[in-house]
């Protein structure tokens, strides 16, 4: 019998590639994605069509009433997504308080129920910059804290902790994996906008990788 495991599947390139990384890998999945009322709910449609393709058991949990404690960022409020690289430090008004450990403490909570052993969640180098919850210290402590929540210990996996948005995109490429079933941009409009931090390192990384997008963008 395979080892089941969960994965935090939001719909973007990092969990797409993960996604199907453990799957290739022999795990039975159940995916798990989040409404927690962030403005690019549309990549939720993402993770549905692609979860429906791999045949993959998948919940989607509305936590939308969260969103009226965390209305500092501007993903989940009236503030404007800013545009830029997210060396910038106006970047930082993307940070969603507490984000990973909320969604991690949800997800490791649901392995124990099903029995699973590990949760994936797509954190990578590219994020550490301003993204605490993505840091390396942060992983390692949670991974202590999940072995001693319940009676069950639990893994938390990160493929990509010391890797960047360049290495995943290779990985996947290698994969034969079709990126036009992801959605990145922080804003959910019917176009990717091509200036939001999460657009523009996710082109970059297509640059790098000497590869095509294959996502309609309003301007590059």
């Amino acid at each position: 019998m395979s080892e089941k495991a969960v994965v935090i599947y939001s719909g973007g390139m990092d969990s797409f590639t993960i996604l199907n990384k453990a799957e290739q890998e022999g795990y039975e999945l159940y995916a798990l994605t989040f409404d927690y009322g962030q403005k690019h709910k549309k990549e939720i449609q993402y993770a549905i069509s692609v979860c429906q393709e791999l045949k993959v058991p998948h919940r989607i949990i509305d936590i939308t009433a969260i969103n009226q404690l965390l209305q500092s960022s501007s993903l989940t409020s009236d503030i404007e997504i800013p545009e830029g690289h997210y060396e910038a430090a106006n970047m930082k008004s993307t940070v969603v308080p507490n984000r990973n450990m909320i969604l991690l403490s949800l997800a490791i909570g649901y392995a124990v129920d099903i029995g699973a052993s590990k949760v994936f969640y797509g954190a990578h180098s590219g994020d550490h910059a301003i993204y605490p919850d993505c840091r390396p210290d942060f992983v390692h402590a949670m991974n202590r804290v999940a072995k001693l929540a319940n009676y069950e210990p639990v893994d938390i996996v990160t493929p990509y902790l010391n890797g960047d948005k360049t290495e995943i995109l290779k990985d996947g490429l290698a994969m034969g994996l079709d990126y036009g079933k992801t959605w990145t941009c922080y804003n959910g409009r019917e176009k990717a906008c091509g200036k939001c931090g999460s657009c523009v390192e996710r082109l970059e990384a297509f640059t790098l990788n000497n590869a095509t997008d294959p996502l309609p963008y309003e301007s590059v």
